[in-house]
C-alpha cells in the first residue's frame, strides 16, 4: 500500500453517490481493469480498530473525504479486530442504476462496531458500508481472474464510543 494523496483542485471533493462507487470504481477493480485516478487503495482492514484508520499507521492509506474513508478490502468471514468485531445489521440495500434501465447493479451491506467479544460486545457509532457488484442476472459477484474478491468499504464514525448509531 503506497501513500494515497490525491492533488485535487481547491474546491473539489470526493463524494461519489452509491451508483457511482459501483459503477466507476468496484466494477473495474473487481474486473481487473485499470481506472484512473487510482485513488482508493486496497487496505487490509480487520487489523485495525475502526479509530485507528486516521492514526499512522493506515494514514494516507485509504481515501479520506471529511470522517468517511473509503477502501478496498477483501472480504472475510471473521470481521474481527483486538479490541472489538463488525457486527452486520440486517438485510441489504439494493443499489439500481440511474439510466433509464432500472436494473440491480450492486448491494450495499452496513456493519456496525461492537467493543467486547461477541456477542456481549457494546455497540458504537462506527459505521462501515460494504458494496459488493452483482452480474447482469442480479447475482453478487466479485469478478476478476485472480478471484480475489475485492468489496469497496466506507467507514465513518466519530472518536468518542457511544452507545448508539448515528447515520
Amino acid at each position: 500500500m503506497g501513500n494515497n494523496t490525491v492533488n485535487l483542485p481547491p474546491g473539489f471533493r470526493f463524494c461519489p453517490t452509491d451508483e457511482e462507487l459501483v459503477v466507476h470504481f468496484l466494477r473495474h477493480e473487481s474486473s481487473s481493469l485499470s481506472y484512473h485516478p487510482d485513488i482508493i487503495p486496497d487496505l487490509h482492514l480487520y487489523p485495525y480498530d475502526p479509530w485507528e484508520l486516521d492514526a499512522s499507521c493506515v494514514a494516507g492509506k485509504a481515501m479520506m473525504e471529511g470522517k468517511k474513508w473509503y477502501y478496498y478490502s477483501r472480504r472475510t468471514q471473521k470481521r474481527i479486530t483486538e479490541n472489538g468485531y463488525w457486527k452486520a445489521w440486517d438485510g441489504e440495500e439494493e443499489i439500481i442504476s440511474s439510466n433509464g434501465d432500472h436494473k440491480r447493479i450492486g448491494v450495499k451491506k452496513y456493519y456496525v462496531f461492537h467493543i467486547g467479544e461477541a456477542p456481549q460486545g457494546h455497540k458504537t457509532n462506527w459505521i462501515m458500508e460494504e458494496f459488493r457488484v452483482v452480474d447482469s442476472n442480479g447475482a453478487s459477484t466479485s469478478g476478476g481472474k485472480s478471484k480475489r474478491r475485492h468489496h469497496l468499504r466506507t467507514s465513518y464514525g466519530s472518536y468518542e464510543v457511544t452507545f448508539e448509531v448515528c447515520l
